[in-house]
Protein backbone atom coordinates (compact mmCIF):
# COMPACT_ATOMS: atom_id res chain seq x y z
CA UNK A 1 0.00 0.00 0.00
CA UNK A 2 1.17 3.63 -0.73
CA UNK A 3 2.29 6.00 1.55
CA UNK A 4 0.02 8.88 2.89
CA UNK A 5 0.27 12.09 4.92
CA UNK A 6 -0.94 13.38 8.36
CA UNK A 7 -2.85 16.79 8.67
CA UNK A 8 -5.34 18.68 10.00
CA UNK A 9 -5.80 15.70 12.96
CA UNK A 10 -5.92 12.75 10.87
CA UNK A 11 -5.00 11.17 7.68
CA UNK A 12 -5.57 11.51 4.38
CA UNK A 13 -5.72 8.36 1.94
CA UNK A 14 -4.41 7.19 -1.01
CA UNK A 15 -6.59 6.18 -4.03
CA UNK A 16 -7.73 2.30 -3.95
CA UNK A 17 -5.09 0.49 -3.78
CA UNK A 18 -5.41 -3.69 -4.05
CA UNK A 19 -5.15 -5.50 -0.57
CA UNK A 20 -6.96 -8.69 0.80
CA UNK A 21 -8.30 -9.68 -2.87
CA UNK A 22 -10.47 -6.54 -2.69
CA UNK A 23 -10.08 -2.62 -3.89
CA UNK A 24 -10.11 -1.08 -1.15
CA UNK A 25 -8.99 2.87 -0.23
CA UNK A 26 -7.17 2.51 2.39
CA UNK A 27 -3.87 2.99 3.35
CA UNK A 28 -2.91 0.66 6.86
CA UNK A 29 0.67 1.38 7.00
CA UNK A 30 -0.01 5.01 6.84
CA UNK A 31 -2.53 4.43 9.57
CA UNK A 32 -0.77 2.38 12.03
CA UNK A 33 1.79 4.99 11.63
CA UNK A 34 -0.23 7.33 13.83
CA UNK A 35 -0.50 4.68 17.06
CA UNK A 36 2.41 4.73 19.28
CA UNK A 37 0.92 1.95 21.38
CA UNK A 38 1.58 -0.06 18.20
CA UNK A 39 5.47 0.06 18.32
CA UNK A 40 5.39 -2.43 21.47
CA UNK A 41 4.88 -5.37 18.63
CA UNK A 42 1.59 -6.86 20.14
CA UNK A 43 -1.32 -7.91 17.66
CA UNK A 44 -4.53 -6.35 19.49
CA UNK A 45 -7.67 -8.03 18.77
CA UNK A 46 -9.31 -6.57 22.29
CA UNK A 47 -10.44 -3.36 20.32
CA UNK A 48 -14.21 -4.30 21.35
CA UNK A 49 -13.08 -3.53 25.56
CA UNK A 50 -10.94 -0.42 24.30
CA UNK A 51 -9.02 0.66 21.10
CA UNK A 52 -5.82 2.11 21.20
CA UNK A 53 -4.70 6.12 20.37
CA UNK A 54 -3.59 7.74 17.68
CA UNK A 55 -0.93 10.48 18.26
CA UNK A 56 -3.66 13.46 17.32
CA UNK A 57 -5.72 12.49 20.13
CA UNK A 58 -2.94 11.92 22.67
CA UNK A 59 -1.79 15.68 21.77
CA UNK A 60 -5.53 17.03 21.71
CA UNK A 61 -5.44 15.61 25.25
CA UNK A 62 -2.12 17.40 26.14
CA UNK A 63 -2.83 20.62 24.51
CA UNK A 64 -5.98 21.22 26.28
CA UNK A 65 -4.34 20.39 29.80
CA UNK A 66 -1.54 22.74 28.81
CA UNK A 67 -3.43 25.47 28.04
CA UNK A 68 -4.99 27.89 30.56
CA UNK A 69 -7.96 25.83 31.64
CA UNK A 70 -11.12 26.62 34.09
CA UNK A 71 -14.84 25.86 34.36
CA UNK A 72 -16.38 27.20 31.19
CA UNK A 73 -17.34 30.70 30.96
CA UNK A 74 -16.92 33.91 28.57
CA UNK A 75 -14.45 36.25 30.49
CA UNK A 76 -10.95 34.50 31.73
CA UNK A 77 -9.32 32.98 28.56
CA UNK A 78 -9.26 29.36 30.74
CA UNK A 79 -13.32 30.23 30.82
CA UNK A 80 -12.99 30.47 26.71
CA UNK A 81 -11.08 28.14 26.24
CA UNK A 82 -13.30 24.81 28.41
CA UNK A 83 -16.37 26.55 26.20
CA UNK A 84 -14.95 26.11 23.09
CA UNK A 85 -13.43 22.61 24.13
CA UNK A 86 -17.14 21.63 25.09
CA UNK A 87 -18.98 23.45 22.00
CA UNK A 88 -16.28 21.59 19.68
CA UNK A 89 -16.80 17.98 20.99
CA UNK A 90 -20.34 18.33 20.68
CA UNK A 91 -20.63 19.49 17.10
CA UNK A 92 -17.75 16.55 16.35
CA UNK A 93 -20.13 13.78 17.88
CA UNK A 94 -23.33 15.53 16.24
CA UNK A 95 -21.39 15.33 12.89
CA UNK A 96 -20.23 11.62 13.95
CA UNK A 97 -23.76 10.25 14.68
CA UNK A 98 -25.88 12.25 12.43
CA UNK A 99 -27.09 14.20 15.49
CA UNK A 100 -28.01 17.94 16.71
CA UNK A 101 -24.87 19.18 18.57
CA UNK A 102 -27.51 20.50 20.86
CA UNK A 103 -28.87 17.01 21.84
CA UNK A 104 -25.45 15.46 22.81
CA UNK A 105 -24.79 14.25 26.00
CA UNK A 106 -21.38 13.68 27.42
CA UNK A 107 -20.93 11.60 30.51
CA UNK A 108 -18.64 9.20 32.19
CA UNK A 109 -19.23 5.81 30.66
CA UNK A 110 -22.55 5.02 28.35
CA UNK A 111 -22.90 2.30 31.45
CA UNK A 112 -23.54 5.76 33.37
CA UNK A 113 -25.30 7.20 30.93
CA UNK A 114 -27.90 4.13 30.73
CA UNK A 115 -28.60 4.49 34.39
CA UNK A 116 -28.95 8.35 34.65
CA UNK A 117 -31.51 8.03 31.73
CA UNK A 118 -33.11 4.49 32.98
CA UNK A 119 -34.05 6.21 36.52
CA UNK A 120 -35.27 9.71 34.69
CA UNK A 121 -37.23 7.72 32.15
CA UNK A 122 -38.50 5.55 35.31
CA UNK A 123 -40.09 8.68 36.69
CA UNK A 124 -42.67 8.20 34.49
CA UNK A 125 -43.42 4.72 34.59
CA UNK A 126 -45.96 3.09 36.72
CA UNK A 127 -47.39 -0.45 37.25
CA UNK A 128 -48.61 -2.07 34.06
CA UNK A 129 -46.20 -0.14 32.24
CA UNK A 130 -44.09 -3.10 30.13
CA UNK A 131 -40.00 -2.38 29.24
CA UNK A 132 -38.06 -4.52 27.16
CA UNK A 133 -34.89 -5.83 26.89
CA UNK A 134 -32.72 -8.22 24.97
CA UNK A 135 -30.60 -10.85 25.56
CA UNK A 136 -28.51 -10.19 23.25
CA UNK A 137 -27.38 -6.73 24.84
CA UNK A 138 -24.08 -5.75 26.90
CA UNK A 139 -25.68 -5.85 30.61
CA UNK A 140 -24.99 -1.80 30.58
CA UNK A 141 -27.90 -2.04 28.69
CA UNK A 142 -30.06 -4.91 30.50
CA UNK A 143 -29.73 -4.00 33.92
CA UNK A 144 -30.37 -0.56 34.58
CA UNK A 145 -33.82 -0.90 32.46
CA UNK A 146 -34.77 -4.20 34.70
CA UNK A 147 -33.82 -2.44 37.89
CA UNK A 148 -35.59 0.73 37.05
CA UNK A 149 -38.70 -0.74 36.08
CA UNK A 150 -38.59 -2.64 38.92
CA UNK A 151 -38.42 -0.16 41.52
CA UNK A 152 -41.31 1.26 39.04
CA UNK A 153 -43.21 -1.19 39.31
CA UNK A 154 -43.24 -2.05 35.55
CA UNK A 155 -42.70 -5.54 34.01
CA UNK A 156 -39.51 -6.32 32.47
CA UNK A 157 -40.12 -8.21 29.12
CA UNK A 158 -37.65 -10.57 27.60
CA UNK A 159 -36.73 -10.21 23.38
CA UNK A 160 -34.70 -13.43 22.68
CA UNK A 161 -31.76 -14.10 19.78
CA UNK A 162 -31.16 -17.54 18.38
CA UNK A 163 -28.62 -19.19 19.75
CA UNK A 164 -27.53 -21.16 16.64
CA UNK A 165 -27.49 -18.21 14.19
CA UNK A 166 -26.46 -15.25 16.14
CA UNK A 167 -29.81 -13.10 14.87
CA UNK A 168 -32.14 -11.18 16.76
CA UNK A 169 -35.53 -10.64 13.72
CA UNK A 170 -37.40 -7.81 14.17
CA UNK A 171 -40.12 -10.31 14.69
CA UNK A 172 -38.41 -11.44 18.06
CA UNK A 173 -39.06 -7.67 19.46
CA UNK A 174 -42.33 -7.39 17.43
CA UNK A 175 -43.60 -10.50 19.92
CA UNK A 176 -43.26 -8.99 23.19
CA UNK A 177 -44.32 -5.10 22.07
CA UNK A 178 -47.55 -4.17 23.26
CA UNK A 179 -50.06 -1.15 23.98
CA UNK A 180 -48.29 -0.92 27.45
CA UNK A 181 -44.65 -0.96 26.26
CA UNK A 182 -43.06 2.43 27.27
CA UNK A 183 -39.53 1.74 25.87
CA UNK A 184 -37.14 -0.89 23.94
CA UNK A 185 -33.07 -0.99 25.18
CA UNK A 186 -31.67 -2.83 22.09
CA UNK A 187 -28.02 -2.91 21.18
CA UNK A 188 -27.23 -1.75 17.41
CA UNK A 189 -24.17 -4.32 17.46
CA UNK A 190 -23.60 -7.07 19.77
CA UNK A 191 -20.13 -6.72 21.58
CA UNK A 192 -20.01 -9.97 22.39
CA UNK A 193 -21.11 -11.69 19.07
CA UNK A 194 -21.19 -8.56 16.85
CA UNK A 195 -24.56 -9.04 15.53
CA UNK A 196 -26.56 -5.86 13.89
CA UNK A 197 -30.29 -6.07 14.35
CA UNK A 198 -32.37 -4.09 11.53
CA UNK A 199 -32.75 -1.52 13.86
CA UNK A 200 -34.54 0.75 11.57
CA UNK A 201 -37.46 -1.59 10.89
CA UNK A 202 -37.01 -2.87 14.89
CA UNK A 203 -37.28 0.94 15.46
CA UNK A 204 -40.60 1.56 12.99
CA UNK A 205 -42.37 -1.25 15.14
CA UNK A 206 -41.52 0.37 18.64
CA UNK A 207 -42.51 3.77 17.49
CA UNK A 208 -45.95 1.83 16.12
CA UNK A 209 -46.85 0.35 19.62
CA UNK A 210 -46.08 4.11 20.97
CA UNK A 211 -42.65 3.58 23.12
CA UNK A 212 -39.07 4.76 23.22
CA UNK A 213 -35.87 2.94 21.42
CA UNK A 214 -33.09 3.28 23.77
CA UNK A 215 -30.19 2.15 21.22
CA UNK A 216 -26.75 0.66 22.46
CA UNK A 217 -24.05 1.84 19.52
CA UNK A 218 -20.91 1.59 22.26
CA UNK A 219 -19.97 -1.22 19.33
CA UNK A 220 -21.76 -0.16 16.73
CA UNK A 221 -20.17 3.28 16.04
CA UNK A 222 -16.70 1.63 15.86
CA UNK A 223 -17.41 0.31 12.65
CA UNK A 224 -20.36 1.22 11.12
CA UNK A 225 -21.29 5.02 10.18
CA UNK A 226 -24.07 6.19 11.84
CA UNK A 227 -27.12 8.35 11.12
CA UNK A 228 -29.46 7.81 14.31
CA UNK A 229 -32.91 9.68 12.19
CA UNK A 230 -32.30 7.03 9.42
CA UNK A 231 -31.76 4.33 12.60
CA UNK A 232 -34.82 5.74 14.03
CA UNK A 233 -32.97 5.82 17.31
CA UNK A 234 -34.93 7.57 20.31
CA UNK A 235 -31.29 7.82 22.04
CA UNK A 236 -28.01 6.89 21.05
CA UNK A 237 -25.14 5.89 23.56
CA UNK A 238 -21.98 5.18 22.60
CA UNK A 239 -18.17 5.74 23.86
CA UNK A 240 -15.22 7.19 22.08
CA UNK A 241 -12.65 4.30 23.49
CA UNK A 242 -14.29 2.05 21.32
CA UNK A 243 -13.47 3.96 18.54
CA UNK A 244 -9.50 5.51 19.07
CA UNK A 245 -10.99 8.12 21.40
CA UNK A 246 -10.55 8.39 25.26
CA UNK A 247 -12.97 7.08 27.74
CA UNK A 248 -15.66 9.05 27.84
CA UNK A 249 -19.58 8.45 27.45
CA UNK A 250 -21.71 10.12 24.98
CA UNK A 251 -25.19 9.84 23.83
CA UNK A 252 -27.72 11.49 21.35
CA UNK A 253 -31.35 12.13 21.17
CA UNK A 254 -33.36 14.91 19.82
CA UNK A 255 -33.36 18.18 21.89
CA UNK A 256 -37.13 18.70 22.06
CA UNK A 257 -36.98 14.83 23.59
CA UNK A 258 -34.82 15.81 26.09
CA UNK A 259 -36.45 18.70 27.22
CA UNK A 260 -39.25 16.06 28.24
CA UNK A 261 -36.95 14.32 30.37
CA UNK A 262 -36.11 15.73 33.95
CA UNK A 263 -33.58 14.19 35.99
CA UNK A 264 -32.27 14.94 39.72
CA UNK A 265 -29.62 17.93 39.92
CA UNK A 266 -28.19 19.91 41.86
CA UNK A 267 -30.42 23.54 42.64
CA UNK A 268 -27.95 25.53 41.51
CA UNK A 269 -26.84 23.73 38.17
CA UNK A 270 -28.54 24.76 35.21
CA UNK A 271 -31.81 23.54 33.73
CA UNK A 272 -30.44 23.63 30.06
CA UNK A 273 -30.65 21.08 27.48
CA UNK A 274 -28.01 19.30 27.33
CA UNK A 275 -26.35 20.35 30.04
CA UNK A 276 -29.16 18.99 32.74
CA UNK A 277 -27.84 15.66 32.33
CA UNK A 278 -23.95 16.92 32.79
CA UNK A 279 -23.48 16.38 36.54
CA UNK A 280 -20.32 18.54 37.75
CA UNK A 281 -17.44 19.37 35.92
CA UNK A 282 -16.89 17.89 32.54
CA UNK A 283 -13.64 16.41 31.39
CA UNK A 284 -12.16 19.00 29.48
CA UNK A 285 -9.13 17.37 28.57
CA UNK A 286 -11.06 14.18 27.01
CA UNK A 287 -13.69 16.44 25.34
CA UNK A 288 -10.69 17.26 23.36
CA UNK A 289 -9.50 13.77 22.91
CA UNK A 290 -12.98 12.82 21.87
CA UNK A 291 -13.19 15.33 18.80
CA UNK A 292 -9.46 14.59 17.79
CA UNK A 293 -10.52 11.26 17.29
CA UNK A 294 -13.66 12.34 15.39
CA UNK A 295 -10.98 14.17 13.66
CA UNK A 296 -8.85 11.54 13.34
CA UNK A 297 -12.02 9.07 11.42
CA UNK A 298 -12.49 11.46 8.92
CA UNK A 299 -9.62 11.82 7.81
CA UNK A 300 -9.62 8.21 7.00
CA UNK A 301 -11.63 9.37 3.97
CA UNK A 302 -10.44 8.83 0.40
CA UNK A 303 -11.70 11.99 -0.56
CA UNK A 304 -10.10 15.26 1.35
CA UNK A 305 -13.31 17.86 0.50
CA UNK A 306 -16.40 17.59 1.91
CA UNK A 307 -18.52 18.46 5.15
CA UNK A 308 -16.87 16.74 8.04
CA UNK A 309 -19.71 15.00 8.24
CA UNK A 310 -19.74 13.75 4.41
CA UNK A 311 -15.92 12.56 5.05
CA UNK A 312 -16.72 10.70 7.66
CA UNK A 313 -19.66 8.54 6.34
CA UNK A 314 -16.86 7.89 3.25
CA UNK A 315 -14.06 7.05 5.97
CA UNK A 316 -16.46 4.28 7.44
CA UNK A 317 -16.94 3.09 3.80
CA UNK A 318 -13.19 2.51 3.39
CA UNK A 319 -12.86 1.08 6.98
CA UNK A 320 -16.16 -1.27 6.86
CA UNK A 321 -14.95 -2.34 3.96
CA UNK A 322 -11.23 -2.80 5.08
CA UNK A 323 -12.23 -4.55 8.23
CA UNK A 324 -14.59 -7.20 6.25
CA UNK A 325 -12.10 -7.97 4.23
CA UNK A 326 -9.50 -8.50 7.71
CA UNK A 327 -12.67 -10.58 9.07
CA UNK A 328 -13.10 -13.24 5.90
CA UNK A 329 -9.24 -13.70 6.10
CA UNK A 330 -9.52 -14.75 9.76
CA UNK A 331 -13.21 -17.18 9.15
CA UNK A 332 -11.33 -18.71 6.50
CA UNK A 333 -8.71 -19.45 8.86
CA UNK A 334 -10.49 -20.70 11.51
CA UNK A 335 -12.78 -22.69 9.10
CA UNK A 336 -9.95 -25.35 8.79
CA UNK A 337 -9.48 -25.35 12.67
CA UNK A 338 -11.75 -28.64 13.88
CA UNK A 339 -11.68 -27.95 17.20
CA UNK A 340 -13.08 -24.67 17.09
CA UNK A 341 -16.72 -23.44 17.50
CA UNK A 342 -17.59 -20.12 15.84
CA UNK A 343 -20.68 -18.22 17.59
CA UNK A 344 -20.46 -15.12 15.18
CA UNK A 345 -23.02 -16.46 12.29
CA UNK A 346 -25.04 -13.32 11.92
CA UNK A 347 -25.30 -12.55 8.05
CA UNK A 348 -24.83 -9.12 9.14
CA UNK A 349 -22.85 -8.65 11.77
CA UNK A 350 -19.29 -6.46 13.00
CA UNK A 351 -15.77 -7.87 12.44
CA UNK A 352 -15.73 -9.02 16.07
CA UNK A 353 -15.96 -13.20 16.30
CA UNK A 354 -16.42 -14.97 19.35
CA UNK A 355 -14.95 -18.78 19.68
CA UNK A 356 -14.62 -21.34 22.06
CA UNK A 357 -11.86 -24.41 21.87
CA UNK A 358 -13.72 -27.75 22.45
CA UNK A 359 -12.35 -29.29 25.32
CA UNK A 360 -9.97 -26.45 26.27
CA UNK A 361 -10.44 -23.60 28.30
CA UNK A 362 -10.17 -20.43 26.68
CA UNK A 363 -8.81 -18.25 28.94
CA UNK A 364 -6.06 -21.21 28.35
CA UNK A 365 -5.64 -19.81 25.23
CA UNK A 366 -5.78 -15.94 26.32
CA UNK A 367 -2.76 -16.70 28.02
CA UNK A 368 -0.70 -18.86 25.62
CA UNK A 369 -1.74 -15.61 22.90
CA UNK A 370 -1.01 -13.18 24.90
CA UNK A 371 2.66 -14.55 25.55
CA UNK A 372 3.24 -14.64 21.97
CA UNK A 373 2.11 -10.95 21.79
CA UNK A 374 -1.60 -11.11 20.26
CA UNK A 375 -3.73 -9.87 22.35
CA UNK A 376 -7.59 -11.69 22.21
CA UNK A 377 -8.92 -11.66 25.16
CA UNK A 378 -11.33 -14.90 27.07
CA UNK A 379 -14.98 -13.62 29.36
CA UNK A 380 -18.47 -12.76 28.91
CA UNK A 381 -17.41 -9.33 27.91
CA UNK A 382 -20.79 -8.11 30.40
CA UNK A 383 -22.56 -9.41 27.91
CA UNK A 384 -23.85 -12.12 30.52
CA UNK A 385 -27.36 -12.90 29.04
CA UNK A 386 -25.63 -13.65 25.74
CA UNK A 387 -22.72 -16.04 26.94
CA UNK A 388 -25.91 -17.84 28.97
CA UNK A 389 -27.77 -18.03 26.10
CA UNK A 390 -24.88 -19.71 24.13
CA UNK A 391 -24.87 -22.13 26.78
CA UNK A 392 -21.40 -20.72 27.66
CA UNK A 393 -22.41 -19.46 31.61
CA UNK A 394 -20.61 -16.70 32.77
CA UNK A 395 -17.51 -17.35 31.32
CA UNK A 396 -18.31 -16.59 27.76
CA UNK A 397 -15.41 -17.37 25.27
CA UNK A 398 -12.37 -15.63 23.25
CA UNK A 399 -13.40 -13.08 21.30
CA UNK A 400 -11.28 -11.19 18.57
CA UNK A 401 -12.44 -8.14 17.18
CA UNK A 402 -10.34 -5.78 14.60
CA UNK A 403 -9.67 -2.65 14.51
CA UNK A 404 -8.89 0.38 11.99
CA UNK A 405 -4.97 -0.53 12.63
CA UNK A 406 -5.46 -3.67 12.29
CA UNK A 407 -3.36 -6.16 9.88
CA UNK A 408 -3.49 -9.40 7.58
CA UNK A 409 -0.03 -10.28 9.69
CA UNK A 410 -1.86 -9.57 12.80
CA UNK A 411 -4.67 -12.32 11.25
CA UNK A 412 -2.21 -14.57 10.21
CA UNK A 413 -0.25 -14.02 13.93
CA UNK A 414 -3.84 -14.98 15.74
CA UNK A 415 -4.60 -17.57 13.31
CA UNK A 416 -1.12 -19.21 13.62
CA UNK A 417 -1.15 -18.85 17.38
CA UNK A 418 -4.46 -20.58 17.56
CA UNK A 419 -2.90 -23.62 15.61
CA UNK A 420 -0.06 -23.85 17.56
CA UNK A 421 -2.48 -23.83 20.71
CA UNK A 422 -4.68 -26.84 19.48
CA UNK A 423 -1.49 -28.95 19.07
Amino acid sequence: MGALGSGGGGVTLAPKVWCLGVWVSYDIDAVRAQFPALKAGSAHFDGPGGTQMPSPVIEAIADALAGPLSNRGTITLGERNAEAIVSGARQALADLLGADPSGVVFGRSATQLGYDFSRALAKTWSPGDEVVVTRLDHDANVRPWVQAAEAAGATVRWADFDPATAELPPAAIAAVLSDRTRLVAITAASNLLGTRPDISEIARLVHAAGALLYVDGVHYAAHVSVDIGRMGADFFACSPYKFLGPHLGVLAAAPDLLESVHPDKLLPSTNAVPERFEFGTLPYELLAGARAAVDFLAGLSPHADGTRRERLISAFEALEEYEDGLRRRLEEGLAGMERITLHSRAALRTPTLLLTVDGRDTVDAYRFLAERGVDAPSSSFYALEASRRLGLGDAGGLRAGLAPYSTAADVDRLLQGLSDFLA
